[in-house]
């Protein structure tokens, strides 16, 4: 019945019509991975075996808050798809649902909550900076949520089976949120440690009036330790497409000749 509603709906409006088309295009994606006839791919660089079809699943902080989180799962846990890339806050509010600690959202929770994930995850960064201390193992941020999905040890959590399934997790903004701060809290107690950019540029139309991240000021960065305090920060408020390729113009193009040749990188033999 579910399969004729389906099918149904994707003759209906605009929306359910666009639903069906994603339904065709994701089918299509898994009749590549099992499509048998093609040459598989040289393997996959975190050991995975690899397909013909990588797939990359992206999601935001709120889907993991919701009731999505638990399909998520469903897709890690069954190794249906390659690679997750998320927010800062689709990593950590896995892991407080774990904790018992239960943020959603925009909902106000006391702050000893987030105490508790301090408690638990700062043990987990002294060891990984020890390793890093001893074996030269930088801690960038796909290993750090493995080792976090490795401690949590509770097949309810979203992160606990992409180690478990060796499943990459990206996450460029794992600084903001409450982990960014027990990660920020961590290496300003670790002399040596860079706490936070020497320069930085913004190009952006996000404005500061809504409270939004994406609109925030550079102060903003500065008070997270994301960029140093004595940093001279530029946010310019344009279009980045149309200005961007100025600036490489009148920056890194002036300065070509400074640059080293590029080394290209050996491919492997198939």
């Amino acid at each position: 019945m579910v399969v004729v509603i389906i099918d149904f709906l994707g003759r209906l409006n605009r929306l359910a019509q666009n639903f069906g088309r994603a339904v065709e295009e994701i089918n299509r994606m898994l009749l590549r991975v099992d499509d048998k006839n093609v040459k598989e791919l040289i393997g996959h660089p975190t050991g995975r075996g690899r397909t013909n079809c990588t797939i990359f699943l992206s999601y935001t902080s709120n889907m993991i808050s919701s009731g999505v989180r638990e399909t998520i799962r469903y897709l890690v846990q069954n190794n249906m798809v390659d690679c997750l890339v998320t927010t800062g806050g689709g990593v950590e509010e896995d892991f407080m649902k774990e904790k018992g600690i239960n943020r959603v959202g925009n909902l106000l929770i006391p702050n000893d909550n987030y105490g508790k994930f301090d408690d638990w995850i700062i043990p987990i960064l002294d060891t990984m900076l020890k390793k890093q201390k001893e074996k030269g193992t930088l801690s960038t941020p796909s290993r750090v949520i493995d080792r976090l999905g490795r401690e949590i040890n509770n097949p309810d959590s979203v992160y606990y089976w992409t180690h478990r399934n060796n499943i990459p997790v990206f996450c460029p903004a794992i600084t903001d949120g409450a982990l960014g701060d027990a990660i920020y809290c961590h290496f300003y107690k670790n002399p040596g440690l860079r706490n936070g950019a020497d320069f930085a540029v913004y190009l952006k139309t996000a404005q500061e009036f809504d409270g939004s991240d994406s609109g925030a000021d550079p102060g903003e960065a500065v008070s997270w330790g994301k960029i140093k305090s004595n940093a001279k920060p530029v946010k310019i408020y344009v279009e980045a497409s149309l200005v961007f390729p100025l600036l490489v113009a009148e920056t890194f193009s002036r300065r070509q000749n400074d640059f080293s040749a590029p080394t290209p990188r050996a491919e492997p033999k198939v």
